[in-house]
């Protein structure tokens, strides 16, 4: 696989998170909801202070700790792919690779920028704006990953009284709010998991190539003169 191929696939994937959460951004309130399919595909309108799946970790120190530590990985990735794709590895593996990067990337420039070039979202407040006159709702390294996915398989049920510790209580599966750069992360290691024994077999040639050792002396006729 080109290097080429692989710029053009993280570059995908980044275009399209990055347009989804400047459309959510600027036209949905936050906590808002738009079904797309049913009631179980629907855009939500949510921000995290970083982590994938709307996780959190450690407050303001924990946020800067947190894209930091993103921005290394990230750099590390730009020369972890390119030596991968001149090792010509496993095509497969490479596109995992390149998915698993896209998405880090996609995440981190929320994190990075969105701070300063977005207004805020919060409930009662009017639907933010790209580049406000006021300023942005908050300092570099300091900016909340936006997500919308929504994908619900069962939603708001109760579990039944007789069940031990959780009986009577309501439950939703499936319940995380994600972007296309959480999937792509997610997807990637999956695919790397389901996939990794095809990805990283030997080639079949040097499987086969043995070196030519007698077992036993071989009795030379001149030296025996």
């Amino acid at each position: 696989m080109k290097i080429r191929s692989v710029v053009i696939i993280i570059l995908a994937i980044i275009v399209a998170d990055q347009v989804l959460k400047y459309w959510v951004k600027t036209n949905m309130s936050y906590q808002e909801q738009i079904p797309l399919i049913g009631t179980w595909f629907r855009l939500f309108f949510i921000e995290n202070e970083g982590m994938a799946w709307g996780w959190k970790f450690g407050g303001e120190w924990g946020k800067m700790a947190l894209t930091l530590f993103r921005l290394v990985a990230v750099i590390f990735g730009v020369f972890y792919i390119r030596s991968i794709v001149r090792k010509k590895m496993h095509p497969g593996f490479i596109v995992c690779a390149a998915m698993i990067f896209a998405g880090a990337l996609g995440n981190l420039i929320d994190s990075l920028f969105y701070g300063l070039i977005y207004s805020g979202s919060d409930v009662g407040l009017p639907v933010a704006k790209l580049f406000p006159k006021e300023g942005g709702y908050a300092g570099f390294l300091h900016g909340r990953v936006v997500d919308m996915i929504y994908m619900p398989i069962i939603e708001d049920k109760t579990f039944p009284e007789w069940l031990p510790i959780w009986g009577g209580d309501r439950f939703t599966f499936f319940s995380p709010i994600f972007n296309i750069a959480d999937a792509s992360i997610s997807i990637g290691v999956i695919l790397l998991l389901i996939f990794q024994k095809k990805f990283f077999k030997k080639n079949p040639r040097e499987e086969n190539q043995t070196t030519l050792e007698p077992s036993n002396p071989v009795n030379d006729p001149v030296r025996a003169l």
